[in-house]
Formats: C-alpha cells, sequence, structure tokens
C-alpha cells in the first residue's frame, strides 16, 4: 500500500503539487487524471522518487522513502516496476535482453535463472517465441507489452505506468489497460496509473484521483464518475459527446 500525506512540491516560486492525500490500494488499478499543467507528472514522479517533497510524506506500506537508508533504496527500488509513455526499449537489444535487463542489474542469477524468468514474463503478455526479435520488428502494442515484461520481471510491489496508452489504436489500447488490470490482480501489486485516456478512466478505473491546480479536486471510481455533480470533473471527463451520451444514458438507467 502507498499512503501519501500532504504533499507539497514546487520549482522555485512555482508550486505545483499543494496538499495531497491519497491511498493506494495491492491489487487495485488506480488512475491519475487531470488537465495538462495539473501537477499528474510531478505526482508521478514524486511517487517513484525522482522528486523529493517540500512537505509531507510518501510511505510504502508503512515506510517512509524518503527516510531509507541507502540499503533501504536499493532495495526499495527493486521493488518498483516502471512503464514509461513511450515504452523505452533498447533499440540495439533483442526482447529477451530488454526484459532481462533489471535481472542483470539487481540480482545475481545465473544466465539460466534469468532466462527462465523472462520466458515466464513473456508468456504471461503474450509473446512467447519473440526472445530474438529487436524492438524495431515489433508493432507499438507488442512494444508495450516487452515494457510491461520488463516492468513485472523482478515481481514488483508497485507498479507505476506513465501514459501507457499513448499512441496505441483503440482496440490495442483495451488490450493494454485489460492486461494491466489482470497482473496487477493476478500478482496483487500496488498500480498508479497517468493516463489521459478516458476509455481507461471508464474501463479500469477502480481508483481516480483528479487533480486540479496541484491539488486532489475529486477521487472515486469509475462507476462513481458517472454519478458525480463535480463541476470540474464533468466539465473534464464529458468533454466529448461521446461520453456525455455514455454519462446521459447511464443516469437515465439507475434513476
Amino acid at each position: 500500500m502507498i499512503e501519501v500525506t500532504n504533499l507539497h512540491k514546487g520549482f522555485g516560486d512555482v508550486k505545483v503539487l499543494k496538499g495531497i492525500n491519497a491511498t493506494f490500494h495491492p491489487g487495485k488499478t488506480s488512475l491519475i487524471i487531470g488537465q495538462s499543467g495539473s501537477g499528474k507528472t510531478v505526482f508521478l514522479k514524486s511517487l517513484i522518487g525522482l522528486h523529493e517533497p517540500e512537505q509531507g510524506s510518501i510511505s510504502f506500506d508503512g515506510n517512509i522513502n524518503t527516510d531509507f537508508t541507502e540499503n533501504q533504496k536499493q532495495q526499495w527500488r527493486q521493488e518498483i516496476g516502471m512503464v514509461f509513455q513511450g515504452s523505452a526499449l533498447f533499440d540495439s537489444q533483442t526482447v529477451e535482453e530488454n526484459v532481462m535487463f533489471p535481472l542483470k542489474m539487481f540480482t545475481s542469477k545465473s544466465q539460466e535463472e534469468m532466462l527462465a524468468r523472462v520466458n515466464v514474463v513473456l508468456k504471461r503478455v503474450n509473446l512467447e517465441n519473440s526472445n530474438h526479435k529487436l524492438p524495431a520488428e515489433l508493432s507499438g502494442g507488442m512494444q508495450k507489452r516487452v515494457a510491461i515484461a520488463r516492468a513485472i520481471v523482478m515481481n514488483p510491489k508497485y507498479l507505476f505506468c506513465d501514459e501507457p496508452n499513448s499512441g496505441l489504436d483503440p482496440q490495442t489500447a483495451i488490450v493494454i489497460d485489460n492486461l494491466i488490470q489482470e497482473i496487477t490482480k493476478e500478482y496483487k501489486i500496488t498500480t498508479v496509473i497517468n493516463t489521459h485516456d478516458m476509455n481507461s478512466v471508464m474501463e479500469i478505473g477502480e481508483k481516480i484521483i483528479f487533480l486540479k491546480e496541484g491539488k486532489k479536486a475529486w477521487e472515486g471510481s469509475s462507476e462513481e464518475i458517472f454519478k458525480t455533480d463535480n463541476e470540474v470533473v464533468v466539465d473534464f471527463v464529458y468533454s466529448s459527446n461521446l461520453f456525455k451520451k455514455v454519462r446521459e444514458a447511464y443516469l437515465k438507467e439507475t434513476k
């Protein structure tokens, strides 16, 4: 579990995060949404330790990350999986080498042990027999699945995803969403996703945090977001006619 308490972060005179409180639970997909400049990226980077809070705290299973010793930080980093917006694969390395990279960095496993683990996670993301392909030989959706395999190869407790559906067609995006949610539940991972994809919000948003100008303006589930009368959320989420119609139909049916 991740607990965020009164989190503040700024850069110079610009205050980006202004007292955010949030809790993220194992086995749940939690989504962070908001307009550009709302603080989503800074919030995510704070969670993974790239930004240190000016005030407040972030605790992982009861342990505050800014209090960690160097050894504890190293252990904590091994418990984190990250899926980057552009997949961030090494172009000159094969699928197998990309997925094996964290194992080589953080473990003393033998080559055979590492290969066995790589094959397990590649199978889990439906990429068996893709070991020796290069990223350039893969579709965008396949590259994203390689990124997910690499993120879970260390069997992390926490999974962070930055715009995982960026650049994907709607059908492939749904596949990636479902895969992330399945893995989250299967391994009881605490998953936090930074996204602007409203389809993701509606499909896998077990917990949604809406940020506005560095503050938490709303929190709830994908079901609750249909019912909310919070004006800033309604204006943001239902800006498209399609989502307006879906919401109207939902509210009509549930009256």
